[in-house]
């Protein structure tokens, strides 16, 4: 300790008082020889990762919701379309068509009753499954091909 209460080595009247000296403002304190914690330090680090983590997974939310919407037009144009030559007595077209349209992993099923024909065509997602129907009227004379 020199004249006037100050350190000898940092010239610091706290440090000549108590022991006490603060460095670097909020990066880091000396208190009677003991290191405290840093406030803030490394905190901008954290936030960047999560908000990254954040926007990997809306990124990923958002190309499975367009997948599940493509899937899900892919099975209504193959149900339109196994309807259709359901109606028109083509019944042995019919699954190689929805195979042909719709994502692969489809389920097909037709069903007759009296002179309507539904079709229904289901496929499985990573999230979501999705489902289409469509119904026709069986075009008269197209009855004796189906089954």
């Amino acid at each position: 300790m020199t004249a006037g209460g100050r350190d000898a080595v940092t010239g610091d009247r706290d440090a000549a008082a108590g022991g006490r000296h603060v460095r670097g403002g909020d990066r880091g304190a000396v208190a009677g020889g003991r290191h405290v914690a840093g406030g803030d330090r490394g905190a901008a680090t954290v936030e960047a990762a999560l908000a990254v983590c954040g926007l990997v997974a809306a990124l990923v939310l958002g190309v499975e919701a367009v997948m599940a919407v493509v899937a899900q037009i892919r099975c209504t144009d193959a149900a339109r379309e196994a309807a259709r030559l359901v109606a028109r007595g083509e019944d042995g077209r019919v699954g190689a068509v929805v195979q042909a349209i719709a994502p692969s992993g489809a389920v097909l099923v037709v069903r007759k009753e009296g002179d309507a024909a539904s079709v229904e065509v289901s496929a499985a997602g990573r999230l979501i499954d999705v489902r289409a129907r469509a119904f026709a009227v069986v075009e008269p004379g197209a009855a004796g091909g189906a089954g």
